[in-house]
């Protein structure tokens, strides 16, 4: 009798999981501590949540009996207007992950390579396992920056049809200066630029734009991080113009719900108070790297998005990284460690209210003054 379980596809059987964090509601039970106690600062998540007229549009949602849009239209209108792009060259997703999942799934056939550049976002690799693609990695440089000439060498050795790169990038915060970007996209590859944090740098980052103008050029962007919106599920991606009839053919009909599309449509209405709730957390993360940098058995990296990168030097504080994140859940603090080569020895904290600073610094003084009695 035939083994049913070699039908399986071979890679899907040999390629590890993706670790996401554990739920809120997990967390809380497996610490013993109420819901309402706990600061969560490991996820880059929004601590002010959607805005009140979210809040009340969703409540009142009219047709969510009915199948959304699976064109999306009215929020890639609202997009256009706001992005000032052409609603043609865009793609809404329920998060910029499953337009990731999607880009490989039209270019990637078995073998193909995509080019990643750790540490950074984890989807990248994975999809890539999922659709049965080889990854190559180019590590950046010890300071998170980019390591530009071996990217071109390895575009010209290896011939990949996609390189993945984020801006600021995923979990140090940093920034592609123009000048590296433009070097890429003078190479012979589609060029996926995430922009999931643009919001939280300066003016002007954003190359999505260009795309319209540039073959190579795919911009992605999420509601997740600066709309509050990362439990709804909804993204976008600013593609070639000859690019979309392809991505059309293969997205799941309805992938955007009626309700994070209604959720993101208002939050674009709504731009001028989320940009103040964004200027809130860009003075709270700069207010928060002062107190860190305090900390002397931390090495604090710069950051242009919502979250702050440290390194634990931990024969100053008596205790490694991994060490320091148990001891901040213990007190109720989730931060993000990662066990995974550049990043063993650090730590990442999302930027939270006034508040949740204030505790997560305390603690880590109080970690420090007990490792060094």
């Amino acid at each position: 009798m035939t083994n049913i379980q070699t039908l399986l596809r071979p890679h899907i059987a040999d390629m590890p999981p993706y670790h996401p964090i554990l739920p809120f509601e997990v967390l809380s039970e497996q610490l013993g501590i109420p819901a309402d106690r706990i600061i969560k600062l490991d996820a880059n998540e929004n601590p002010y949540g959607p805005l009140p007229q979210v809040r009340a549009a969703l409540a009142e949602l009219p047709y969510a009996h009915i199948y959304p849009d699976p064109e999306s239209r009215l929020l890639r209108a609202a997009l256009a207007d706001y992005h000032h792009v052409p609603a043609e060259n865009l793609l809404a997703g329920a998060g910029a992950d499953e337009l990731i999942d999607l880009v490989m799934r039209v270019f990637l056939n078995p073998g193909d390579a995509i080019i990643n550049c750790p540490p950074t976002f984890g989807m990248y690799p994975f999809d890539a396992d999922v659709n049965n693609a080889q990854t190559i990695s180019i590590p950046r440089h010890s300071d998170f920056s980019l390591d530009i000439e071996s990217l071109e060498l390895a575009t010209r050795k290896y011939s990949p049809k996609l390189l993945f790169v984020t801006s600021p990038n995923n979990p140090d915060g940093g920034l592609i200066p123009r000048g590296d970007l433009d070097r890429l996209l003078a190479l012979p590859v589609m060029v996926v630029l995430d922009e999931a944090y643009v919001e939280f740098a300066p003016p002007g980052t954003s190359r999505m734009r260009e795309v319209v103008e540039r073959e190579n050029l795919i911009v992605l962007r999420t509601f997740s991080k600066w709309a509050g919106l990362a439990g709804l599920r909804v993204g976008f991606g600013a593609f070639p113009g000859w690019l979309m009839p392809h991505l059309w053919k293969v997205k799941q009909p309805y992938n955007v719900s009626v309700a994070a599309s209604v959720a993101a449509r208002v939050s674009l209405e709504s731009a001028g108070e989320l940009g103040e709730v964004g200027a809130r957390l860009i003075a709270e993360r700069e207010r928060m790297v002062g107190l860190l940098r305090a900390i002397p058995w931390l090495e604090v990296f710069p950051s242009q998005a919502n979250f702050v990168l440290c390194r634990v030097k931990a024969r100053k504080a008596g205790r490694d990284a991994a060490q320091v994140k148990a001891e901040l859940a213990r007190e109720g603090i989730l931060i993000r460690y990662f066990e995974k080569p550049g990043l063993r020895d650090c730590v990442r904290i999302s930027v939270g209210r006034g508040e949740e600073t204030d505790r997560v610094v305390e603690a880590l003084v109080k970690i420090g003054n007990h490792g060094n009695s």
